[in-house]
């Protein structure tokens, strides 16, 4: 009963946490491409606003991350999910190639572009279908 209720508890904490970062993210306009693009246009018109969403996250994240990294695990799971893998391998290199040719071109990753489905969007829905292919994708390699 402890472990079901241990289960419960981490999907139900993992999913505020997943509706506060979708909701953070439409406030800082992350699912806007046109923003994001703005912001990656460094020798155009450049729109540095996105910055501080990145600062406000850190000086969020920074101290919470060291308060927790030293536990020996998560308050409602029996185990941290942490990669050992250290090299750099073809893999990380593709997917980092498609990750930032994604961004750069289409204003969209993966978090914000789940959000921005709730805008029914045409272009953020078709964006999200092909990421979940691709993950299929992936999987079958």
């Amino acid at each position: 009963n402890s472990i079901n209720e241990k289960y419960f508890m981490n999907k139900l904490v993992s999913l505020f946490c997943g509706i506060i970062f979708g909701i953070g993210l439409v406030i800082s306009q992350m699912i806007n491409p046109a923003k994001v693009l703005g912001f990656l246009n460094f020798f155009g018109e450049w729109d540095p606003s996105l910055a501080f969403v990145r600062i406000g996250a850190l000086i969020v994240s920074s101290p919470l991350f060291h308060l927790f990294k030293n536990k020996e695990k998560p308050i409602f799971s029996s185990s941290f999910s942490i990669s050992n893998k250290k090299e750099i391998d073809k893999k990380l290199i593709i997917g980092s190639i498609l990750f930032g040719a994604g961004w750069g071109l289409a204003g969209l990753c993966p978090g914000p572009a789940i959000s921005s489905i709730a805008l029914l969007n045409m272009s953020s829905i078709i964006f999200v279908i092909a990421m979940f292919f691709g993950f299929y994708i992936a999987k079958l390699t």
